[in-house]
């Protein structure tokens, strides 16, 4: 049996695309295992789709002054070690890499053992994880046409991002009894990442006696973000985190307030959702989800609110115009010529196994 190691973690954004693969993965009876970091988001996940999971040391290459920047070095030395180690257990034919951090021990540890190494990025440009891990790479793949300038020509195919099957197949319905919602009112969706955003859940319950007015709230505010004082609010539903129900939730929304991360992004492409995106900030980022959220906004997918010109009237603006015009949204995103990203990803590892 063919066998393929999958590496990416940090945040989901950096492990739902390795999800949304393993159906088809299976379907082409390759073996799985996964590499990620002892304690990440990735672990959980995995694990609950019944993948061997392996974890390893893993640490952060800042850009920023921090006393970390001089004991994390070493946590990546252990981490590559430890990735030869497994990757000599493991024997996989190749290793696709969906970034963050952690992924970087294992693809230099692939490159020194000979192992093919594919992977998958996701912003319009390359993240630091995978700047370094490019070099060892056969080929990468991208979202975004404006990504190909910023990568070797010989390596760079445009995949776009492998969306999961079942958020395709959502039951509103499931969403209306999990929420204890009624029928009469549209739904609105936010989505503030794995970790949540303070300053999306602040804007959120601040506006929120007025936001009830007309619609019914389903809030992802990340962990430990949950209000003990609205937990009996009638027509306001809060999780820290939502896994398997997302599909419904998402069938449900009639508008999804979200980050600006590329997959994100990407998945409200593919299910055709209206949605006001608030980029994480360029002084809390490299800028990566500005840039995404503009390109989105150019193609008339998208209406963005930077983060420093957030606040309860623009957000209120936001979700009224988005509502009003919400047919326009949806038709400039049906237009889009979503592309089969998992069917090219598994015939480019088919191919590179050959």
């Amino acid at each position: 049996m063919k066998k393929i190691v999958l590496t990416g973690g940090g945040t989901a954004g950096h492990v739902t695309p390795n999800i949304a693969l393993l159906p088809s993965l299976r379907e082409n009876l390759f073996e799985i295992s996964y590499i990620g970091s002892y304690k990440g988001i990735e672990k959980e996940l995995i694990e609950a789709e019944n993948i061997p999971y392996y974890g390893i040391s893993s640490g952060k290459l800042r850009r920023y002054l921090d006393l970390k920047n001089l004991s994390d070095p070493f946590k990546v030395i252990k981490g590559l070690g430890q990735s030869l180690r497994l990757l000599r257990k493991i024997k996989p034919d190749i290793v696709f890499s969906k970034g963050g951090f952690v992924s970087v021990p294992v693809v230099l540890a692939a490159k020194l053992r000979h192992i093919p190494v594919i992977i998958h990025e996701s912003d319009i440009t390359p993240g630091l994880a995978n700047k370094i891990a490019i070099p060892s790479a056969r080929k990468v793949c991208c979202n975004f046409p404006e990504t190909l300038k910023y990568l070797p020509k010989e390596k760079a195919v445009l995949t776009g991002s492998p969306i999961r099957r079942e958020l395709l197949s959502g039951n509103p319905k499931n969403a209306i009894s999990y929420c204890h919602f009624s029928q009469n009112k549209p739904v609105l969706l936010i989505i503030g990442g794995s970790t949540g955003s303070k300053v999306i859940n602040d804007a959120i319950r601040v506006q929120l006696p007025s936001l009830l007015k007309k619609f019914q709230i389903i809030h992802l505010c990340g962990k430990g973000n949950l209000d003990n004082n609205l937990i009996h609010t009638e027509g306001y539903a809060q999780f820290e985190y939502i896994s398997q129900q997302l599909k419904d939730m998402f069938a449900l929304a009639d508008i999804v307030i979200s980050r600006a991360g590329a997959n994100a992004i990407c998945e409200l492409l593919a299910l055709h959702k209206p949605n006001i995106l608030i980029p994480l900030s360029a002084a809390a980022s490299r800028g990566d989800q500005i840039l995404n959220a503009k390109s989105f906004e150019k193609q008339g997918f998208s209406y963005v609110i930077e983060e420093e010109n957030l606040s309860a009237d623009t957000l209120q603006t936001a979700i009224e115009t988005v509502f009003s015009q919400k047919d326009s949204y949806i038709r400039a995103m049906t237009k889009s010529n979503q592309m089969d990203s998992i069917q090219t990803i598994i015939q480019m590892i088919e191919k590179e196994l050959r």
